[in-house]
């Protein structure tokens, strides 16, 4: 074989139903599911494998859309960059043009969660074809854009030496020998075949001889035969089909590998430009607005006398912005190596960055805290049950030194949330010398130099930033330049996530709710999800495509949320922002937020303090009602009176002709009863009957009794009436006599009642119905 002879090979590979058969319908429907199929020279006098082919098929249907998606993205983006840049130029008084900045959305919180979606990708794991195609669309936050120009220049300038990204799925350029395997895929992919293997491949080949030369013949002079669809890999992209890795996830936007750094690089150079080009092209807009006279000569005068130090604010905030990406570009291109040039410019930048922004984080440290001493100590951090949007169930952390006695009264009330435990926590802390010293929020020159820095952050969680520093260097660490062992990285990275999702919740440090929300619980959720269903994608497991396609939707599903989420907060941002750039406007348009604008301004100046909220007032105790003399009927219960005993009064009371004696208009003379003394309404049949017997009653019949002068069923109504004339029931006597009806002296009988066990209450009655005179009884014979 000579090198210098180029090789022509041309095959057919027929499909048939059987290789097809085991394919399952759903393959045609959910997107980026995709077949390969893969064609392998090999050498039979090395036996090894010299060349190989790979065409990769879909069905149509993909997430990829770098150009749709990723400009909707962009152009919310670009919303936040205007509305916050908005609330930062616009008034007079510094610390009231802290405030108002600290509440609009963090774009560098936007491009956080941008970076961080693309990036999953940049894990050595073999990713399911979806979760690439996915993370394609936030390519551009991490300065991978695609521009032919630019990767053809990148390519000339590291030469045929791109570096050694075999270890990722590269395919190298270097010319192919015998461990031409390693160098492709990192590890033998294959065994070598045999002697009898190559033989009988080569027989097989022998069978298929003439109808392979019949199809050569029939190209020559009718063309291939065939439809070209598609297109052909690009120069130093893996072979297609292959999501392994950064270089899988780089190949779906069309960049090699060995030009990642580079090409972040210079579209980190371009960002740079262009923000520095709009800060000074709205300077000069301003001036020349107000030579002409379209605005007021005062109108943003602030930022036109201080346009150069917002110049700088904007480059620095720019750098801060970038520096994960470039933290993770340089050191990704350290660990594949490369040409000496690419590797010493990777070198400058992240000295630059590193020390640039790390030494100013450091000295703004330091230029605060140089007047004052440190204090160390022990204190516990109070974990308790607390909810998130009032709905969603979370954990709430506190210092127990900072508990107030009101804070400790209510924790011990029923209805506050139970705490969970406590941890002691070794503390230093820094205490001023001065204790009249204006705070950070507060200290005119310190925002200005170190605004850019601290100015989103609660006024006892300004040094937030030093901390953010150092946790995406650590991120970087393990995304960029822990490639080459994929379960270090993987599970190194979930180490880091669940514990800087757990300080950053405990530390709260956002002063803007909007900003509490995405960076605080949205993004951190989204980082911790994503980097433990990684751990499923490890080569140990070798998980079968299927499922893995299944655990990457799981992936895209919390990504997609997320992001949905930011957008919404994009636009509650900027209507926010626009509430803060009319707050001096006393007709603000539209009037039905007039009462929301008045409660975010309200909001914004109890946030300002950083102080822990009043307590909500306890509703009053409704006044005791007072204690009243009352009675409760528990159950009434008849019991047998002696006069049921008497045969005509049995008769009366079975008879249902019978009629109770009923009142009416008679001469007081003749009157048998008095009206008063029979009780109107009795339903058909009743008789009033004698409530209870006083104890003289009871002393004369137990007295007949034992004389024997009372038998059953055998006294006479004219002894059972007289035997009664001293009752003092509700039954009414059976006959009065007309004297009694007539005399004008009033009669007053004393009784007592007891009703269901309650009390004595004594009744008094007063009338002539009734007469205690035995003269006055007469008998009454009831005919019937």
């Amino acid at each position: 074989m000579n090198a210098s002879d180029p090789i022509n090979a041309e095959a057919i590979i027929p499909v048939t139903k059987d290789s097809v058969s085991g394919i399952p319908p759903i393959a045609l429907v959910i997107p980026d599911f995709e077949g390969y199929a893969t064609l392998r020279l090999y050498s039979n006098t090395t036996k090894s494998e010299i060349g190989c082919y790979q065409a990769a098929m879909t069905n149509g249907a993909s997430l990829s859309h770098p150009k749709a998606v990723g400009s909707v993205l962009a152009i919310f983006t670009a919303v936040a960059l205007l509305a916050s840049a908005a609330t930062a130029i616009y008034g007079v008084n510094i610390p009231v043009m802290r405030t108002h900045y600290a509440h609009s959305l963090s774009v560098l919180v936007i491009f956080e969660m941008f970076q961080s979606f693309f990036f999953s990708g940049g894990l050595s794991l073999h990713w399911p074809s979806v979760c690439v195609a996915w993370w394609s669309n936030f390519a551009w936050s991490a300065g991978m854009i695609h521009n032919s120009g630019i990767t053809r220049s990148i390519s000339n300038f590291i030469g045929t030496n791109q570096g050694n990204s075999s270890h990722v799925g590269g395919v190298s350029l270097a010319p192919l020998n015998n461990s031409a395997v390693m160098q492709i895929y990192g590890k033998t992919t294959g065994g070598i075949p045999t002697n009898t293997g190559s033989r009988t491949m080569m027989g097989g080949e022998l069978d298929h001889s003439i109808g392979a030369r019949a199809v050569a013949d029939v190209n020559d002079t009718q063309g291939p035969g065939y439809s070209w669809y598609g297109g052909v890999s690009g120069i130093g992209l893996p072979l297609p089909g292959v999501w392994a890795n950064f270089t899988g996830e780089l190949s779906e936007v069309g960049i090699p590998a060995s030009n990642a750094f580079m090409t972040g690089f210079i579209w980190f150079l371009i960002a740079l430009v262009v923000v520095t080009g709009l800060v000074v092209g709205l300077k000069w807009i301003l001036e020349g607005f107000s030579a002409v006279k379209w605005i007021r000569k005062d109108r943003l005068d602030f930022f036109r006398s201080h346009w150069v130090g917002y110049v700088q604010v904007a480059v620095l905030r720019t750098m801060m912005v970038a520096f994960f990406m470039i933290m993770t570009l340089t050191l990704y291109q350290f660990s594949i190596s490369g040409p000496v040039g690419v590797i010493a410019i990777a070198s400058i930048v992240f000295a630059i960055f590193f020390s640039c922004l790390l030494g100013i984080a450091t000295y703004c440290c330091f230029h605060r805290l140089r007047f004052g001493h440190y204090e160390t100590g022990f204190d516990h951090i109070i974990i308790s049950h607390k909810k998130v949007w009032k709905v969603i169930p979370w954990l709430g952390f506190s210092w127990r030194s900072k508990a107030s006695d009101a804070d400790e009264t209510a924790a011990t009330h029923i209805d506050s949330p139970p705490v969970l435990g406590s941890f002691p926590v070794f503390l230093i802390r820094h205490v001023d010398d001065d204790p009249l010293r204006p705070s950070v929020h507060e200290d005119q020159h310190f925002i200005k130099r170190f605004g850019w820095l601290s100015a989103r952050f609660r006024r006892t969680r300004w040094w937030f930033f030093a901390l953010w520093f150092i946790y995406q260097f650590i991120r970087a660490c393990f995304v960029g330049g822990a490639s080459r062992n994929p379960e270090a990285q993987v599970i190194g990275l979930l180490v880091v996530e669940i514990i800087a999702m757990i300080i950053i919740v405990a530390l709260n440090p956002f002063e803007g709710n909007r900003n509490t929300a995405m960076a605080v619980y949205l993004l951190s959720l989204s980082k911790v999800v994503t980097a433990g269903l990684s751990i499923a994608f490890l080569p140990r497991y070798n998980m079968p495509r299927i499922p893995t396609t299944v655990v990457g939707f799981v992936i895209i599903i919390t990504q997609g949320v997320v992001a949905i989420a930011t957008l919404i907060l994009i636009v509650l941002g900027a209507i926010s922002s626009y509430m803060s750039l009319t707050r001096n406007r006393e007709d603000f348009k539209p009037r039905k937020l007039e009462d929301i604008r008045y409660k975010y301004f309200t909001h914004l100046e109890r946030a300002a303090l950083d102080i822990p909220p009043p307590p909500p007032p306890k509703e009053p105790e409704k006044p005791a009602e007072p204690i009243e003399p009352y009675f409760k009927v528990n159950s009434v219960h008849r019991q047998p009176k002696i006069e049921d005993e008497q045969a005509d009064m049995l008769a009366v009371m079975t008879d249902p002709k019978s009629q109770p004696i009923v009142p009416g208009r008679r001469n007081r003379t003749n009157s048998a009863l008095s009206t008063s003394s029979v009780p109107g309404g009795l339903p058909f049949g009743a008789r009033v009957h004698r409530a209870s017997w006083s104890s003289q009653d009871f002393t004369l019949w137990q007295q007949e009794m034992l004389a024997g002068g009372v038998r059953k069923g055998g006294h006479s109504r004219h002894n059972s009436v007289n035997k009664l004339r001293h009752s003092s029931g509700t039954m009414a006597p059976l006959i009065q006599s007309p004297q009694s009806l007539g005399s004008s002296d009033p009669v007053t009988t004393n009784s007592e009642y007891q009703i269901g066990g309650a009390g004595r209450w004594p009744l008094t009655a007063s009338g002539s119905s009734q007469s205690t005179s035995a003269e006055n009884l007469q008998e009454v014979t009831i005919k019937e």
